[in-house]
């Protein structure tokens, strides 16, 4: 069994602190609602619920849907993304663009589907591909590669002294609820996991120091360094 790459709650707060814009945005949802990095670059529009704070997270690992947490902490700085994000689909529109590609047969039992604001991207790319089957110029969502070289970056510059990555951040957010209280059931539902033995993997990593057992030695309370000691 290896153990998960947690970061410390400080560790976390020094790597967002050096992201900007909708890496940001992503990596603050990947620690504060537990998702994995698709799971976070396919988020759409329809997915949001403010007025409950919860995402929907559609067809994640094993096809299964669920729902977990949209942080408060968070919610302005997406309002104010959302916006601008909306005025670049209009504006995707007006100039005969706009449709977003749709899972499954969704196309075709609702083709204007892919027009709606509701179906777009949360986080949709810069620029624009062709559709080998329609010839529609479209957008994809942000590649998961522009977010884990950010995280990756961010991480160097705070020198964290772990291999940190974008699966660091979901781990984080599992051992910190654990750490808080949360029931293992509760977060196993958070996290999409299908069996709780996936989730009890987070319970080794509080056994901090060896299953949390106290050394001796530090009950001994003379101890000192050799280079302490007088000669």
């Amino acid at each position: 069994m290896r153990l998960p790459v947690v970061l410390s709650r400080d560790e976390v707060g020094s790597l967002l602190s050096r992201l900007r814009g909708p890496v940001w945005l992503m990596a603050s949802l990947m620690y504060g609602a537990g998702l994995r990095l698709l799971e976070c670059a396919e988020l759409r529009v329809k997915d949001i619920n403010f007025d409950r704070g919860e995402l929907a997270i559609r067809d994640g690992k094993g096809g299964k849907d669920r729902v977990t947490m949209l942080p408060a902490t968070i919610k302005s700085a997406l309002v104010d993304h959302l916006t601008r994000v909306k005025a670049q689909h209009d504006a995707d529109l007006a100039a005969g663009r706009g449709s977003v590609a749709l899972p499954g047969a969704l196309r075709a039992k609702y083709p204007n589907a892919p027009r709606e604001w509701a179906w777009q991207w949360v986080f949709p790319a810069t620029r624009f591909y062709v559709d080998r089957a329609t010839g529609e110029r479209r957008r994809h969502h942000l590649h998961e590669s522009v977010l884990q070289r950010a995280v990756k970056d961010a991480a160097r510059a705070a020198a964290i002294p772990r291999p940190a990555t974008c699966h660091s951040l979901r781990h984080s957010f599992a051992t910190h609820l654990l750490e808080a209280g949360y029931d293992i059931r509760t977060i196993q539902e958070l996290l999409g996991h299908r069996d709780v033995s996936t989730t009890m993997i987070y319970t080794h990593v509080l056994n901090q120091g060896g299953r949390g057992v106290r050394s001796p030695l530090d009950a001994v309370r003379a101890t000192t360094s050799p280079e302490s000691k007088p000669r």
